[in-house]
């Protein structure tokens, strides 16, 4: 055994094929008044080819889920500190929220303030770093592929 493994702790190599996916159910709660949580059913979702991003889908017993793309960055720091502004930001929960992280998030069309299982959060986020390690991620951006996207997107727009 590797003096550096933590016993029971299984050690993964990062991958590197951008095929490779992790994926998590979970059930997360939505905060609509203090003290007052709805139990949503939920995933998060990570793979190398969009290697910055985790994606939450809500209601995914739904036939639309409601999809929200977040930072691994900022989701890693707010396992210990708050982090984040703007359309996201998460801070480690106190008090009743203990265990919790607290996800406020901001979009077009809605916003939302999500408690989940820190625990949860921390087992997903160190399998995203079997992927993609943390400061590795641009060695998995398809810069060409982006640049030929973008230039596809301004040629079907109005010019305008």
């Amino acid at each position: 055994m590797n003096p550096e493994e933590a016993p029971g702790e299984p050690q993964v190599p990062p991958q590197r094929d951008s095929a490779v996916r992790v994926v998590r159910y979970l059930v997360l709660e939505v905060v609509v008044a203090p003290g007052l949580h709805v139990p949503v059913v939920a995933r998060l979702r990570y793979g190398a080819d969009e290697p910055y991003t985790v994606h939450l889908d809500s209601h995914v017993d739904l036939p639309d889920p409601v999809i929200w793309s977040l930072s691994r960055d900022v989701l890693l720091a707010g396992l210990t500190r708050p982090a984040g502004f703007g359309d996201m930001s998460v801070a480690p929960g106190h008090g009743p929220d203990r265990g919790h992280l607290l996800l406020a998030l901001r979009g077009e069309e809605a916003d939302a303030l999500l408690r989940l299982p820190a625990r949860t959060l921390r087992d997903f986020l160190r399998r995203t770093e079997c992927v993609v390690p943390v400061g590795c991620e641009q060695e998995h951006v398809d810069l060409d592929g982006l640049v030929e996207r973008l230039l596809r997107e301004d040629d079907d727009g109005d010019g305008g």
